[in-house]
């Protein structure tokens, strides 16, 4: 299948915008990548790139071209996984975009329980955010996105969605953390608070509670590292916010509590695929598996 390789070739000028970089992460010549980009546009009569001084452009024509291969492979990457399920060999590869909130602890306990049934499988795994899964999903590099709080789209299925309240977080020797019942905002005043940036979705979703609110939270720490954030927990006495299953509470000491306000907000995390794309079977199975998991929470 040369020509397959040929337009992977083609694939990855156009994501990088270089010959040379391309030719790097092809482990190839960037003179070979180069020919063969010309023998395409020699084919189809017509440039596929503006060389530009230091970069690739792709032309109007181009854009249609790389859309065509990219949804080829895809396709391509179905039927492969078909005729390994045919074989028996249950094989195949999830590629998934998940959120931050759901990448440390409610998605690795997924995987692995698909996997103690369907061991060959292989995944693939990025983290990003909502602009990040619609690209992903919309140049087929990613099969599904679970991602929290996902605008909607018109061209994007949701296939399922769990609603997650927002929860406070803090280390077990918290003084708010004596208790298990839901906490006052007002009396989270008194301690540090460890806050995503503005850009996330979950910070945005707070930002506009307190508007409306005469309570004001200022946090001593902004991160976009949802890591770093629980981490900080263990070594001051700190509060920050996630949704329900964004933690693992089995171990580091961290415990979470339910916020009393009335009108506190909740999210939700979004199981979703681009529309009108047939998934590979294996990757349509760990849907499957997602949505009963989404419902098993529900109960």
């Amino acid at each position: 299948m040369n020509h397959l390789r040929f337009l992977h070739y083609f694939d990855e000028v156009a994501r990088s915008g270089s010959i040379r970089q391309a030719a790097e992460r092809l482990h190839i010549a960037p003179s070979a990548v180069n020919r063969r980009i010309q023998d395409l546009e020699v084919e189809l009569g017509i440039p596929l790139f503006e060389r530009l001084p230091r970069s690739m452009r792709l032309t109007a024509a181009g854009e249609l071209f790389v859309q065509y291969i990219r949804s080829r492979a895809a396709h391509l990457e179905r039927v492969r996984s078909e005729i390994e399920d045919l074989q028996g060999l249950r094989r195949g590869c999830v590629r998934i975009v998940v959120s931050q909130a759901a990448a440390a602890a409610f998605l690795p306990e997924r995987i692995a329980g698909f996997k103690q049934k369907h061991p060959l499988v292989e995944f693939q795994v990025q983290v990003g955010d909502h602009h990040r899964a619609l690209n992903s999903l919309r140049t087929f590099e990613t099969d599904l996105a679970l991602i929290f709080h996902l605008t909607r789209e018109t061209d994007i299925v949701r296939l399922d969605e769990l609603i997650q309240p927002l929860c406070l977080v803090m280390h077990r020797d918290h003084p708010l953390a004596v208790k298990d019942e839901p906490i006052k905002l007002r009396q989270c005043m008194d301690y540090p608070l460890v806050l995503p940036t503005p850009d996330i979705a979950g910070r945005q979703l707070i930002d506009a509670f307190l508007a409306r609110r005469s309570i004001k939270l200022r946090p001593m720490i902004e991160s976009n590292s949802f890591e770093f954030m629980l981490g900080y927990l263990r070594y001051e006495l700190a509060l920050t916010f996630q949704i329900e299953i964004g933690i693992s509470l089995k171990d580091g000491g961290l415990v979470s509590r339910k916020v009393a306000d009335r009108g506190f907000p909740s999210a939700n995390l979004v199981l979703a695929c681009l529309q009108n794309r047939q998934l590979p079977l294996v990757a349509y199975a760990f849907a499957e598996y997602l949505r009963h998991t989404f419902a098993s929470f529900r109960k």
